[in-house]
């Protein structure tokens, strides 16, 4: 397979490191040397479900094919304001397609989960067009009051469509349980019936222990697509990395011995948006003119669970 079109949408509200520092102990200039984030943009009065359409319909136009054209689509999302139906049953209704769809939750290497999803379906034959949508608002998971998490995340949507091709050189996934360090759970409605202990908890992070891990496993999973298909770090024209923390991919870079130019950011205005996160950034290179036909991309994510996720293409 190979992608044939892109879009994104972003909320229109932007908070700054600034506007934090009015209610949170904290600076612009502690925010931006630790994470890398100067601001991000974060849902006010938008539906995440609205921004997911519009990010299709853009992808969609891209490819310059119809909704007619889909005949799979694959949601990522890790959590929003419905808890049934499923987020691509309303993207599919929204956009007025009538192909199959299916939601998944792998965290923020969703967008990688999604591609090896599509191209397993690829090699059955069983499709042609697949469309892929990531949307997230992990703004309403941490807890506001809490500058060691709230300050890393924003908003967004961003979608991808797949056409018929040989564009895929590899893909590498793998998941390691670690649930102790990543974690967020809500309370479920009542009943007459439960007597275990159910609390609400805000997103809980160890920004040691995930970085450590982000680190690691993005090097091997990058490593891994090039070896499977026998190219060289120096051979990728572009490095496109989750965008998570700024230490986090400088570290990866450094490691992989990789020039600077090679890993375009948009952290700085974006800050974390979960699975959305690498195809916003693949949106927005493809519209700067960063990519040439025949360019090789290595995309690289990991999350919480933890899981991670690389692929590589030729664009």
């Amino acid at each position: 397979m190979k992608i044939i079109g892109t879009g994104s949408v972003l909320p229109k509200k932007i908070v700054t490191n600034e506007m934090l520092s009015q209610f949170l102990d904290t600076s612009d200039e502690w925010i931006t040397t630790r994470t890398g984030v100067k601001s991000r943009h974060v849902i006010s009065d938008e539906k995440l479900e609205d921004m997911a359409i519009d990010a299709a319909q853009k992808a969609l136009a891209d490819a310059g094919i119809s909704e007619a054209d889909l005949d799979y689509i694959i949601c990522s999302n890790v959590v929003n304001e419905y808890i049934t139906p499923q987020l691509s049953c309303i993207i599919q209704g929204g956009i007025g397609a009538s192909c199959p769809c299916i939601d998944i939750n792998c965290a923020c290497a969703g967008f990688i989960f999604a591609l090896d999803l599509a191209e397993s379906h690829y090699k059955a034959g069983k499709v042609k067009n697949v469309l892929i949508v990531c949307a997230e608002e992990p703004s309403r998971m941490p807890d506001w009051a809490d500058r060691r998490t709230c300050v890393l995340f924003g908003d967004g949507a961003g979608a991808a469509v797949l056409g018929p091709g040989d564009n895929i050189k590899s893909i590498k996934l793998s998941s390691s349980s670690a649930t102790d360090r990543l974690w967020q759970m809500r309370r479920l409605q009542p009943t007459p019936f439960v007597t275990k202990e159910e609390e609400d908890v805000p997103l809980q992070m160890k920004g040691q222990e995930v970085f450590k891990f982000a680190v690691k496993a993005a090097e091997k999973d990058v490593r891994r697509t090039l070896e499977e298909a026998d190219c060289t770090p120096d051979d990728v024209d572009h490095y496109l990395l989750h965008q998570a923390n700024i230490r986090i991919i400088d570290s990866i870079r450094h490691s992989m011995e990789q020039p600077k130019e090679k890993f375009p950011t948009n952290i700085e205005d974006h800050g974390n948006s979960s699975s959305s996160s690498c195809p916003i950034l693949l949106d927005e290179c493809r519209k700067a003119g960063r990519f040439q036909s025949g360019d090789l991309i290595s995309m690289s994510a990991f999350g919480a669970g933890f899981v991670s996720g690389a692929v590589l293409f030729e664009w």
